[in-house]
């Protein structure tokens, strides 16, 4: 059974106290400044189980970027356990899993077989990923040729069809123009109805309603609450001051 768990799971950065002055810095040339740890994350825990559509809300900073890049693998826990079973397919920051140096055609290839796709399958559907795409008339061009909107195009393009457990969305779906962004919200609503599961951040609460069933609300690193979208929305928006989301 495919599920993503987050067990009590904490991540933390370093960050500094504040700047030495110059002078001193010359008298005590080896005084180590005063290092903080910052929460990005702090004992966090959930469980999202096969075909859950869940949005992930939350002010800039709160942590939401972070519990994507575990779930993702690109990064670990310093605390706490994250288990991932099956297949997920991450849209995260725009560009990752490409080379710029390399064609779109070679490109997928490669995102494909970081998401765990074998060649033969990539082969396979390969001209469907292209054809999806729209970038057909490029896809022997070096991708740094590309628009941020082309880049986005293949990169959600391959996503859908390695057949993923979970499908992972970090706003980049808003680079799109009009016509392909309905485009991927009508694929994301074939692959919910087939039973997929979708994990996805995006300030506009409007997209989260439409596809998530479920929210999951993080503030300052914590589990502020969990639960039925439109009733976690409606208590965000009424803890948020107008123009800090």
């Amino acid at each position: 059974m495919s599920q993503i768990q987050f067990t009590g799971v904490s991540k933390t950065f370093q960050r500094r106290s504040g700047r030495m002055l110059l002078r001193s810095l010359l008298l005590n040339p080896i005084r180590d400044p005063v290092v903080k740890p910052f929460y990005a994350l702090k004992n966090v825990s959930f469980t999202i189980r096969d075909g859950e559509t869940v949005g992930v809300i939350g002010r800039n900073g709160a942590g939401k970027s972070t519990l994507l890049s575990l779930v993702a693998g690109l990064s670990y826990p310093d605390e706490g356990k994250v288990t991932v079973q099956g297949r997920v397919a991450a849209l995260l920051e725009l560009g990752s899993g490409f080379h710029g140096d390399l064609t779109g055609r070679e490109n997928i290839f490669l995102n494909a077989s970081l998401l765990g796709l074998s060649r033969q399958k990539a082969e396979s559907r390969y001209e469907e990923i292209v054809e999806f795409s729209g970038v057909k008339d490029f896809i022997e061009e070096p991708l740094r040729t590309y628009s941020s909107g082309m880049m986005m195009r293949l990169a959600f393009s391959v996503a859908i069809h390695v057949e993923p457990a979970f499908l992972i969305i970090d706003e980049v779906l808003a680079v799109g123009d009009a016509s392909f962004q309905a485009r991927c919200t009508e694929k994301i609503v074939e692959l919910k109805n087939a039973g997929k599961g979708l994990l996805i951040v995006s300030h506009a609460g409007s997209t989260v309603q439409k596809l998530c069933e479920r929210a999951i609300w993080l503030e300052h690193g914590e589990l502020a609450m969990d639960g039925a979208t439109e009733e976690v929305i409606a208590a965000y928006a009424g803890n948020v001051p107008v123009g800090k989301k």
